[in-house]
C-alpha cells in the first residue's frame, strides 16, 4: 500500500511540472504575441500586472528565449516519472530526429514574428509552429524516458552484476610476485594489482593456447623471483623461449644474491650448449627406494598408459628391473659407473648374464623375486615379457647426444644449495618430447628429492606445458614444500590434460593443493570447476511484464556466479580470472580477480630486442681449429658400450670363480 502511495503522489508532482511547463508556454505567447492577442479582443488587466511586476524584477521577458527554456526544464522534470509501456517500435533515432525537429520548430520560430504579412497571420504561425515543436519534445521526452527505465537490454551481459571490487593495493614483501592489473568496475576501468605473497602454496596458470598465460604471467614469474635473489629450476619446453629470459634477468640481478648463482643448462638438441650432469649421481642415492624413484619415473615417461595402471604386474616388474640395475651399479665400484647410459647398456646384455650378475648381490637378491620364480620354473616367456616391458621403451632412449648429456658432472642437482645456487633451465623438443620427457623426467625427481629439505636457499620450480612431461612426486611437493621456501609455478592448458596424463587421483591432488590460480580462456569442465572455486555472489535480478496498457517490473536478488563458466570461455587474450592466498600478517580481502595483467608491450619489446643469446658452453675445436663434437660424442658412446662390456665381463669371471655363487651360472643351463 505505502509504495502504491508513494507511486500516486510522484504521479501528481509529474503532472503539476508539465502544467507548469505549459503555463510557460501560454506566458511567451501572450507576452511576445501581445498586440495581435489584444486585437482579437482578449485582454486580462491582472496577468498584465504579474507579468510586468516579473519583467521589472527578474527581466524574464527580456529575451523570447528564457521562457522557452523554462518550459522545456519543466518538461524534461515532468518526463522523469512517466509511467508508460515500452513498445519495440520505439528506438534512439526516433527519439533523435523527434527532439531535432522539436527544438527547431519550438526555439527557432522567433522570426516568425517578423514577417511582412499580417499581424495575426504571423501570430498564428508561431503559435502554430510552437505548439508542434512542444509536441515533439513532449513525446520525445515520454519515449526516452521509457527507454532509460525499461533497461532490461542495456546489460544483455550481465557486465554490471558479473564486475566486482579487487585489489588496488600493491602488497610487496621479500618473496612476491606483483603483476599489475585493469578491472572493470562500476562503469569504468579501475587500476589494480594480484599480489602473490605467498608463492610457497603453489601456483597454477590455465589458458589455451595464446591466451597468453607465458607472456603475462611466467616470464612475469621468472623475472621478479630472480630479481629477489631465487635458486630457479625452469622446465622449457620450446627451448629456449624461458631460458632466455632466465640467462639475460640473470645477468642483470647478480647483485642480488649473497653468493652468485651459476646458470646451467641441459639440452639434449644442441651438446655446444649444454652442461652434462648425470642425475643419478651416485652421491645423492642413499637406499634402493631413491633408485626405484628414478626407474618408475623414466618408465612412466616412457609409457603414459602405466601411470593408469600402477601396481599391475607388468608395469612393476620392468620398474623393478631398472631399479635394480641402477643399485647395482650404484654400489658396484662405488658408484664409477652409476649413470643412466650406462644402465641402459647394462639392461640390454643377455638375461642370463644380467640375472647371475645382479643376484650375486644380497641387497638386491629379494628385489628380484618376481623374475628369478620365472627363471627357476622355466616360465621363459614370461621372463622375456618382463625384460622386454623394459627393454623396448629403454631403447628408444639410446643416442649418442643423450648419452653425452647425462654422464657428465659438470654440476649437481641441488639447486637451492646456499653455498653454490643455480639457476637451472632443462630443454624440451617437441619434435622428440617422448624421447626427451622421459630422461629430463629423471632430471626433475632427482630435483624434488633434492630441494625439499630444510635450511636450504629460497627456490622456485617452473614447469612450462606441464603435461608433456611426467613428474614424479609434484604432488607431494606442492603439498609439503612450502615450509622450504620451495615455489611451485605449473603452466598448463587445460584440466584434461592433467587428468589424461596424471590420473585423476594425481591429478586431483595437483588442482585441490594449490594456493594461487590463474586462468585465461579455458572451455567445457575446466570453466565450470574455476567457476564454482570462485564461488557466487548476491545478485540484482529484474523482471518485466508488458501489456498492452501497462507494464509491471520486479527486482529481485539471488544467488548467483561471481564468474560464470560462459565468461571464461570467452575471455579476451590478456585477461585472467583466478585467486591468490595470503598470509597471517599480509591479509588480502579481495582475492578473486577478473583483469586485464598489464604488460608494457613496448618496454617488453627493448628489453627482448637486447638480450644477449646463450653462450656456447663446450668448445668442441681442436688445436687445428676443426670441429670434433661429433667424434668426442661418438667416443663417450662407444666408451660406455665398453664400460658395460667389461663390467659384465668382470663380473662373471668374478663368479665363476666363486664356489658359493658358481651355482648362479649353472641354473641358467
Amino acid at each position: 500500500m505505502q509504495q502504491e502511495d508513494d507511486l500516486r503522489g510522484l504521479s501528481k508532482v509529474m503532472e503539476f511540472m508539465r502544467a507548469i511547463s505549459i503555463l510557460f508556454v501560454v506566458i511567451n505567447i501572450y507576452w511576445f504575441c501581445y498586440q495581435a492577442i489584444k486585437d482579437w479582443g482578449i485582454n486580462i488587466g491582472v496577468v498584465d500586472k504579474i507579468l510586468l511586476n516579473f519583467q521589472n524584477t527578474a527581466g524574464l521577458f527580456s529575451s523570447i528565449l528564457w521562457t522557452k527554456i523554462f518550459a522545456v526544464i519543466f518538461l524534461a522534470l515532468s518526463c522523469l516519472g512517466t509511467k508508460g509501456v515500452k513498445e519495440e517500435k520505439i528506438t534512439w533515432p526516433k527519439i533523435y530526429t523527434f527532439l531535432f525537429f522539436g527544438f527547431i520548430f519550438f526555439f527557432l520560430n522567433w522570426w516568425l514574428l517578423y514577417l511582412p504579412l499580417p499581424l495575426a497571420f504571423n501570430t498564428a504561425l508561431y503559435v502554430f509552429t510552437m505548439t508542434i515543436g512542444y509536441i515533439l519534445l513532449l513525446v520525445a521526452g515520454l519515449w526516452m524516458s521509457r527507454l532509460l527505465k525499461n533497461n532490461l537490454m542495456d546489460d544483455v551481459f550481465n557486465m554490471e552484476n558479473e564486475s566486482f571490487q579487487q585489489e588496488t593495493r600493491l602488497i610487496e614483501n621479500e618473496y612476491s610476485v606483483n603483476l599489475p592489473t585493469r578491472f572493470y568496475y562500476k562503469k569504468k576501468w579501475n587500476d589494480g594489482w594480484i599480489n602473490i605473497v605467498n608463492p610457497f602454496r603453489a601456483s597454477i596458470v590455465l589458458g589455451t593456447p595464446g591466451s597468453g598465460k607465458s607472456y603475462a604471467v611466467v616470464n612475469n614469474y621468472i623475472k621478479q623471483q630472480i630479481y629477489k635473489g631465487f635458486s630457479m629450476y625452469i622446465y622449457d619446453y620450446k627451448f629456449d623461449d624461458l631460458s632466455t629470459i632466465a640467462y639475460n634477468t640473470l645477468l642483470n640481478n647478480l647483485d642480488k644474491y649473497k653468493v652468485q648463482p651459476k646458470f646451467y643448462v641441459i639440452n639434449f638438441d644442441n651438446p655446444r650448449k649444454s652442461h652434462r650432469c648425470n642425475p643419478i649421481n651416485p652421491t645423492f642415492m642413499t637406499d634402493i627406494s631413491d633408485a626405484y624413484e628414478s626407474a618408475y619415473t623414466i618408465m612412466l615417461n616412457l609409457n603414459r598408459t602405466w601411470i593408469q595402471k600402477q601396481g599391475d604386474f607388468f608395469v612393476e616388474s620392468p620398474i623393478i628391473l631398472l631399479a635394480a640395475i641402477i643399485w647395482y651399479l650404484k654400489i658396484f665400484k662405488d658408484g664409477k659407473y652409476c649413470t643412466f647410459p650406462h644402465a641402459i647398456e647394462f639392461l640390454n646384455r643377455r638375461y642370463a648374464d644380467i640375472f647371475p650378475i645382479l643376484t650375486s648381490y644380497p641387497q638386491l637378491e629379494n628385489y628380484l623375486s618376481p623374475f628369478m620364480d620365472a627363471w627357476e620354473g622355466g616360465a621363459q616367456d614370461q621372463l622375456q615379457g618382463q625384460i622386454a616391458s623394459a627393454k623396448i621403451p629403454l631403447s628408444r632412449m639410446i643416442s649418442p647426444q643423450l648419452y653425452w648429456v647425462m654422464t657428465g658432472d659438470d654440476f649437481t642437482l641441488d639447486i637451492n644449495n646456499p653455498a653454490e645456487p643455480k639457476i637451472l633451465c632443462v630443454g624440451n623438443n617437441p619434435d622428440r618430447q617422448n624421447i626427451y620427457s622421459a630422461a629430463l623426467g629423471l632430471y626433475n625427481s632427482r630435483i624434488v628429492k633434492l630441494i625439499n629439505k630444510k635450511g636450504q636457499l629460497k627456490s622456485s620450480v617452473i614447469i612450462d606445458e606441464l603435461p608433456t612431461i611426467y613428474f614424479r612426486g609434484l604432488d607431494n611437493l606442492i603439498a609439503t614444500a612450502r615450509s622450504n621456501k620451495v615455489a611451485v609455478c605449473l603452466g598448463f592448458q587445460d584440466y584434461s590434460q592433467l587428468i589424461r596424463d596424471y590420473g585423476d587421483k594425481e591429478s586431483k591432488v595437483i588442482q585441490n593443493t594449490v594456493g594461487n590460480i590463474f586462468s585465461g580462456q579455458v572451455v567445457g569442465e575446466t570453466a565450470k570447476t574455476l567457476s564454482e572455486r570462485f564461488g557466487k555472489v548476491l545478485q540484482k535480478r529484474q523482471s518485466m511484464t508488458i501489456n498492452r496498457n501497462d507494464k509491471s517490473t520486479s527486482i529481485s536478488t539471488q544467488m548467483d556466479s561471481l564468474i560464470p563458466p560462459s565468461k571464461i570461455s570467452n575471455l579476451t587474450q590478456g585477461m585472467f580470472v583466478g585467486a591468490v592466498s595470503d598470509n597471517f600478517d599480509e591479509r588480502i580481502e579481495q582475492k578473486i580477480f577478473h583483469c586485464e595483467i598489464v604488460v608494457d608491450n613496448v618496454a617488453v619489446a627493448a628489453e627482448t630486442k637486447a638480450y644477449k643469446k646463450i653462450p656456447e658452453i663446450v668448445n668442441f675445436t681442436d688445436t687445428d681449429g676443426n670441429d670434433t663434437m661429433q667424434t668426442e660424442i661418438d667416443l663417450n658412446y662407444k666408451q660406455i658400450k665398453q664400460d658395460v662390456l667389461d663390467i659384465v665381463k668382470e663380473e662373471l669371471e668374478r663368479i665363476e670363480g666363486d664356489e658359493n655363487l658358481r651355482h648362479l651360472l649353472k641354473k641358467e643351463e
